[in-house]
């Protein structure tokens, strides 16, 4: 066996799977040349944007941005007192420090809404919960049957 035999074997298992240099020495290796098309890498944005739109992560993302985004949106003084807990299906739930806040924040939501369209489009919120301090509800889902409901054990 001479050494060059594993050398021909390897070059002919390259040009039938393809690879790098797939081609004998003296050929042409169109996509090994240096300044041709498509050599340059991208831009590490264009790599992230191709993976948030093949992942569908845009609204997720964008949902979060606007959590981020929370104080920009109703000011230093309101967002003291008020966070925004979650967004799922369009709402934006809203949990405030006291039943005052949450009373004032019903009261501006048709602009807290239109400002959060105009700044995040892509977040589709369209709904605002807003929840006050208080006792855990025990309310699950969005039917329930009337009745009296669990006891008062907290005293």
């Amino acid at each position: 066996m001479s050494f060059d035999e594993p050398r021909q074997v390897y070059r002919r298992l390259r040009q039938k799977f393809g690879g790098y240099r797939a081609s004998p020495r003296g050929g042409s290796d169109e996509g090994s040349r240096p300044f041709s098309e498509g050599r340059d890498p991208g831009s590490m944005a264009e790599a992230l944007g191709v993976l948030e739109h093949t992942m569908g992560w845009e609204l997720p993302l964008a949902q979060a941005e606007l959590l981020d985004a929370w104080a920009d949106v109703v000011g230093d003084d309101v967002a003291h007192h008020t966070s925004p807990t979650g967004a799922a299906d369009g709402v934006l739930e809203v949990s405030c420090d006291s039943s005052a806040w949450a009373t004032q924040l019903r009261l501006m939501k048709t602009n807290l809404l239109d400002s959060l369209r105009q700044k995040f489009p892509q977040a589709g919120i369209t709904e605002l919960s807003i929840k006050g301090p208080g006792a855990p509800s025990w309310k699950h889902g969005a039917r329930s049957v009337p009745g009296r409901g669990p006891r008062d054990t907290y005293g």
